[in-house]
């Protein structure tokens, strides 16, 4: 197999999600399914599906869930080189519950698992170089030194101009009992971020307040830099998936693409499982973006990224129902 030479990395957890097969609360569920997840790793499988392979920068255990999601992620074809494995430390597991309006909730146990202790410099300056884009998200905040590492990581980034892009995928179980708190840790992100993507819930639990999806981006690109001596000046693009009614984007005379807004209101489908569909509309929306260029249209992108999003969500699990670029294209005519 020749090297792979991707323009993107995606960095953060990788995890084993349980998924339940009815409805109701978590203590009532009896069975379940073992599926690989974690958003990040959604993000990269979907990346590879969409002929944009990235590299992963991800740690898992060296115990039986590691090794089927690092068998997973090598049978979609994402790189191993930054796959880590943890001899001492297991792999995270998250059980997915959901009411029959299919409104999920999770429960991690993640404490002291193998993907929350990625060290600082794990990935080296010399493949920041190589990539045009970095994506992270929030969950790897939660705890160090996973948290430092992805500060780390998206400062570098930042620093060689990547374009870096982050979830800030708000789970509040996981901040309980966190030594920083969700809004301050988002707030810093932003500082070096210069692609949101987030649900309305996601920016409300950091803080943001909005009457209408233009009003809540435009609080987002015109927070500012966290540190009032930053030289960075904050996101320029905010993508907001807002469920079932689709998606708005809003950018700034900072983005490469110009400033606009754009709304799409998603597709019909009958959705099986709703897990992992705002990671494939982030890996859609990078793969657009990246295709596109300077020129990038905000509607096409959205259009692209809801599309592989509603594909994602026809099959049970994360992973089980990512399109190609093809299948994007038939669904869409």
């Amino acid at each position: 197999m020749p090297d792979p030479d991707p323009d993107v990395l995606v960095a953060g957890e990788s995890l084993i999600d349980f998924l339940p097969d009815s409805a109701g609360a978590l203590a009532d569920v009896a069975n379940f399914s073992r599926r690989a997840g974690g958003a990040p790793a959604n993000v990269a499988v979907a990346l590879a599906h969409l002929g944009a392979t990235p590299w992963f920068w991800t740690r898992v255990g060296e115990d039986p869930f590691g090794d089927h999601l690092a068998e997973t992620l090598s049978s979609f074809g994402v790189p191993d080189r930054f796959v880590e494995r943890d001899s001492s430390a297991k792999t995270a597991l998250a059980f997915v519950s959901h009411d029959e309006e299919a409104d999920r909730e999770f429960t991690f146990y993640r404490d002291g698992t193998a993907d929350t202790r990625v060290e600082p410099g794990g990935v080296p300056d010399e493949t920041l170089d190589s990539v045009e884009w970095v994506s992270v998200g929030g969950v790897m905040l939660s705890a160090d030194p996973g948290r430092s590492a992805t500060l780390d990581l998206a400062e570098r980034a930042a620093d060689r101009d990547c374009t870096v892009v982050f979830d800030p995928n708000a789970r509040p179980e996981l901040w309980r009992d966190a030594d920083r708190d969700f809004a301050d840790l988002v707030a810093e992100m932003l500082d070096l971020a210069d692609v949101v993507k987030a649900t309305p819930e996601d920016l409300a639990d950091a803080g943001f307040e909005g009457d209408s999806p233009e009003a809540l981006a435009r609080s987002v690109t015109e927070a500012g830099p966290a540190e009032a001596s930053s030289n960075r000046t904050g996101p320029h693009t905010v993508l907001l998936t807002l469920g079932g009614t689709g998606a708005f984007a809003l950018s700034t005379e900072a983005a490469p693409w110009g400033a606009g807004a754009a709304s799409h209101s998603g597709y019909d489908v009958d959705p099986v499982d709703t897990t992992g569909a705002g990671d494939a509309f982030t890996a859609g929306a990078i793969a657009a973006f990246a295709e596109q260029g300077d020129g990038a249209s905000l509607s096409e992108v959205i259009g692209f990224a809801n599309a592989v999003a509603a594909v994602t969500t026809t099959a049970q699990g994360a992973m089980a129902a990512l399109p190609t670029r093809e299948a994007v294209r038939e669904f869409r005519d």
